[in-house]
């Protein structure tokens, strides 16, 4: 593996802060979304993507080349899920992957149940559509169960309450409570739902 670059995400929360907050943020808008194969060693492929894209320099290096009108390209993995992301500019990434990029402005990075992408001249991190309707529906499913049950598994959501995020699990919340409010049992209280982002490493050491 290149000697210094560090790619391997340390957990899910740890992939969606790095690129949420460092790349999307900074421009890193082009992407291609990949998995390794079974059977085929990850840090082999690791290795290739580094040495293939010339990964391994420092900031410095990789600023000098920015201003120069070279795009700057990260690969980051977790598991078998890989990234590659790049900001405009020229850069043989271009040339290889043209038939798969994705734009994170128009087409969402999906991974583990998030949506990240590019509005509005900042980044969203948001529960992706899908997987949200099923989380909504399934507390609502189950509006009247037991007040501390159900306090309980809103506080145990795994999703970190990024604001768009916290604002989906408000606004189940609030279903749930209508449901119950209807019904004439106590309401869940607001604090159950996590409101504070915990800052992780992203990668492994």
């Amino acid at each position: 593996m290149g000697e210094g670059y560090r790619c391997v995400a340390a957990s899910l929360a740890g992939l969606v802060q790095q690129v949420a907050v460092s790349y999307v943020r900074n421009g890193y808008w082009f992407y291609v979304a990949g998995a390794v194969p079974e059977g085929k060693d990850v840090l082999a492929v690791d290795a290739k993507f580094i040495k293939l894209y010339r990964l391994s320099m420092s900031k410095y290096v990789r600023c000098r080349r920015r201003k120069a009108g070279e795009a700057g390209v990260q690969y980051i993995r977790l598991g078998r899920f890989f990234l590659i992301l790049a900001t405009h500019g020229e850069h043989l990434f271009f040339v290889r992957e043209r038939a798969m990029i994705r734009d994170v402005r128009r087409c969402p990075i999906r991974v583990g149940g998030y949506a990240i992408s590019f509005r509005n001249d900042k980044v969203s991190v948001r529960i992706e559509q899908t997987e949200y309707r099923v989380l909504k529906d399934a507390f609502v499913k189950r509006a009247l169960n037991a007040k501390h049950r159900l306090e309980a598994a809103f506080a145990n959501l795994p999703y970190e309450p990024y604001a768009p995020v916290r604002s989906q699990l408000l606004a189940v919340l609030r279903a749930v409570n209508h449901r119950r409010a209807l019904a004439g049992v106590p309401l869940l209280d607001r604090s159950c739902v996590r409101l504070s982002r915990r800052i992780v490493m992203p990668f492994r050491r």
